[in-house]
């Protein structure tokens, strides 16, 4: 046997070796290619198909049938309810991440001082298990304008009439035939000129059940000549239970309207005010002689608050963003609190012991440390509330639907929604996938550098 034979003999086992290793290499990503074609087929067909159509899409017009190249990116940016809504995405992108990432942050930092934390962390994470859509109902009801419906309404008129009070009588207004005038300002004004010594009554109808105080008393006892040097009179409500009654007359079933403020003016001056009493009863004493004017003031009848209008062209936005805080402020917290709980605790015990206070170690040591954390979850609300659409389009109500809306609603309601132009609708699409991808790339690589 030559030296060359056994040369080759002794080559033939590695060789055949790394021959089985390349074999087993290959059926295994064979093995992992079946594996993943599912998913792969998946993301194709709901994912790259869609975006490859959409693209094409949005550079023909609305039936599909003609080529129209960059006209639909040209009349995006021309329309005004376009550019509104890029305008409210501005706003959204800058307002709700920041605010989110900062109500977390401090959240995640008090909670650890907090016997309950575990539970504190629960209920705060809770609305993330609540749908847009249920949640969109929820606000839609509590930012409804009318108080006895909206809850956030009904506490702003309670907080309001505790320190500004409220008209007596907002429903009231003089019958016709009596001596009362319409001011300019909703007040009444007796239309014959008194003096000491008269008396006067003064009958209202139109007053609701409700307002009726309880306190209220028949004004019939309250008729009395008025005393020398004396205007006296009484303010009621000219309607009898049951019927009966005489207009303009002040009969015995008929009630006195307490709380009703009453001047006495002279010369378009008020020189005397009073306020009647659980009768309707008032009188103005130490008068000078002379004609006056007896007035009952625009305050009495005045339409009683009704709050804030949170779903109005103005605050509609700031409040479906407020919906939105609601629902993600748990997962910034949790998200900051688990950055949190990894700081190396060294570090801030040692500032501690040098004296710093909490201020200066949440400002100078918790924050920087936190960085990376921070910016991972500003990001991610970036791109989640660039997708935003549910609650837009739930909370709005229709005439505002255009104050508030963005990039994703827009192209809902110009594809789908009654403009049935789908090649803009596909313009706004790509429009909002060319914005979200430059945020999506950043996560990913800030958090694969985090994994090295």
């Amino acid at each position: 046997m030559t030296a060359t034979t056994l040369v080759h003999k002794e080559a033939s086992p590695p060789a055949a070796g790394a021959t089985r290793r390349r074999r087993t290499r290959r059926r295994g990503r064979i093995v992992a290619l079946l594996f993943v074609f599912p998913a792969l087929l998946l993301l194709g067909a709901l994912v790259v198909y869609p975006v490859l159509f959409s693209v094409g899409r949005s550079f023909f017009d609305a039936s599909g049938t003609r080529f129209v190249g960059g006209g639909n990116y040209t009349e995006m940016f021309r329309d005004p309810a376009t550019v509104k809504a890029i305008r409210n995405t501005a706003i959204w992108v800058v307002v709700a991440p920041a605010l989110l990432t900062g109500l977390g942050l401090i959240l995640a930092v008090l909670v650890e001082k907090v016997r309950w934390a575990t539970a504190f962390k629960l209920l705060l994470f809770m609305p993330m298990a609540v749908s847009f859509l249920a949640a969109g109902i929820i606000f839609r009801l509590a930012y409804d304008e009318d108080p006895d419906k909206g809850v956030l309404n009904a506490a702003v008129v309670s907080v309001h009439d505790a320190f500004a009070g409220t008209s007596s009588y907002p429903t009231a207004r003089a019958r016709d035939g009596q001596d009362l005038t319409r001011g300019r300002d909703g007040s009444y004004l007796t239309a014959t000129a008194l003096s000491p010594g008269d008396s006067v009554a003064l009958g209202l109808v139109g007053v609701l059940p409700k307002d009726l105080p309880r306190d209220a008393s028949p004004a019939a006892a309250a008729v009395h000549r008025a005393a020398p040097g004396e205007l006296r009179g009484v303010v009621y409500l000219d309607f009898t239970p049951g019927g009966g009654g005489r207009p303009g007359k002040v009969d015995p079933k008929e009630s006195g309207l307490p709380g009703m403020k009453v001047e006495a003016t002279r010369d378009g001056r008020t020189v005397a005010s009073t306020t009647t009493a659980a009768d309707g009863s008032f009188r103005f004493t130490g008068l000078a002689d002379g004609s006056y004017t007896v007035k009952l003031p625009a305050a009495n009848f005045a339409p009683p608050y009704q709050g804030v209008s949170w779903l109005g062209p103005a605050l509609v936005t700031p409040a479906i963003i407020g919906a939105y805080l609601w629902i993600w402020t748990g997962f910034a917290m949790v998200l900051i609190g688990a950055g949190l709980a990894s700081l190396p605790r060294d570090a801030l015990e040692a500032a501690r012991m040098d004296g710093a206070n909490e201020w200066q170690i949440f400002r100078r040591i918790t924050v920087p440390l936190l960085a990376p954390v921070l910016t991972v979850v500003f990001v991610t609300l970036v791109i989640n509330v660039m997708k935003v659409f549910d609650l837009v389009y739930i909370i709005a109500p229709g005439p505002v639907q255009e104050d508030a809306t963005v990039l994703a609603t827009q192209m809902w309601l110009v594809s789908f929604g009654g403009g049935n132009n789908q090649g803009l609708g596909s313009a706004l699409g790509v429009l909002l996938l060319l914005l979200v991808v430059p945020a999506m790339v950043f996560n990913v690589r800030r958090f694969r550098r985090s994994q090295r």
